[in-house]
């Protein structure tokens, strides 16, 4: 093979195998993450929330009030009702009956000057004679000498709260304060009143703390004791004992204004006599004049206010 013949074929050898050019690689495109935020929607701001503590109408402080319910039964579980059957178990009943005469007979010239407020003569008269005769033939108030078929002068309890009623005063909100149990305003202006009279009028020794200690204390235990069996009752099937302390109070004190105004409202014998109706359904408005909702027997304690804060001594 000649020379020129195989020259094209030698530079194509020597020539440089040239690399195959590498494919451009793709483009970095910067992305803004907020391009996939879903778009802002303005919220309106809701209103604050304001929350209502529910009370029964006529108890604004029906809270309050339930705490120291809570803590006037804890007392009265652990101290008070124990001291109380305590005191009925080892002072012998004609002891406790004559503390009990003689503590009451010093309330009848209380009676008797709320009687004359109210003017009602006759009952004062009556309030009057009933004093003298159990301070002098009862031996200073310890018999109740008043009260026999001789006499015929039963004791009537009546105190500047009643008078107040009498003459118009609405009672204001239900209270129940410690060892005070439940009231209401009026008559807890009428009752410390009532305290001031004595001690008052007459000084020595009834603004004295040995004779104002005893006294609250005999007369407390007393009261308690005597009303355990009532109190055990009224409870025992109450769906709410609160309410239902506080209608048997309110129910009891209306009626007792009633009869003052000479209405005639029938005397219930105990509070499971006592329609449990609440009277706070118009709570400032006098009670007295405030219609029973129902008749009601002792029964009806299974379930005596379905709903305490629309229906309420």
């Amino acid at each position: 093979m000649s020379l020129p013949a195989i020259l094209p074929a030698l530079a194509a050898i020597a020539a440089p195998v040239q690399a195959e050019a590498p494919a451009p690689e793709p483009a970095i495109v910067a992305v803004d993450p907020r391009w996939f935020e879903p778009p802002a929607v303005e919220m309106e701001t809701p209103p604050p929330v304001t929350v209502t503590h529910r009370h029964a109408e006529g108890d604004p402080l029906e809270g309050f009030n339930r705490r120291m319910f809570a803590a006037h039964e804890a007392f009265d579980k652990a101290v008070f009702r124990p001291v109380a059957l305590a005191y009925q178990d080892v002072v012998p009943k004609p002891v406790r009956s004559g503390l009990r005469n003689f503590l009451r007979n010093l309330t009848e010239p209380i009676v008797f000057l709320n009687y004359v407020l109210q003017l009602k003569p006759g009952k004062a008269l009556e309030t009057a004679a009933r004093f003298v005769f159990n301070s002098t033939l009862g031996l200073g108030g310890v018999l109740d000498v008043a009260k026999l078929p001789g006499f015929h002068l039963p004791h009537r309890s009546n105190g500047f709260g009643d008078t107040l009623g009498y003459y118009g005063v609405k009672p204001g909100p239900y209270l129940f304060l410690p060892f005070i149990g439940p009231t209401d305003l009026r008559d807890l202006i009428g009752g410390q009143a009532d305290g001031l009279v004595l001690p008052l009028a007459v000084g020595d020794p009834f603004d004295r703390a040995e004779y104002q200690v005893p006294k609250g204390v005999i007369g407390g235990l007393d009261t308690r004791a005597e009303a355990d069996s009532e109190l055990n009752t009224l409870f025992s099937t109450a769906v709410d004992p609160y309410a239902t302390l506080r209608s048997v109070y309110l129910q009891d004190r209306a009626g007792e204004i009633a009869r003052l105004k000479g209405k005639h409202a029938a005397e219930p014998t105990s509070p499971l006599d006592t329609t449990l109706s609440d009277p706070l359904s118009d709570p400032l408005a006098d009670p007295a004049a405030a219609p029973p909702a129902r008749e009601s027997t002792a029964p009806e304690l299974s379930d005596p206010l379905a709903d305490p804060a629309a229906s309420s001594r």
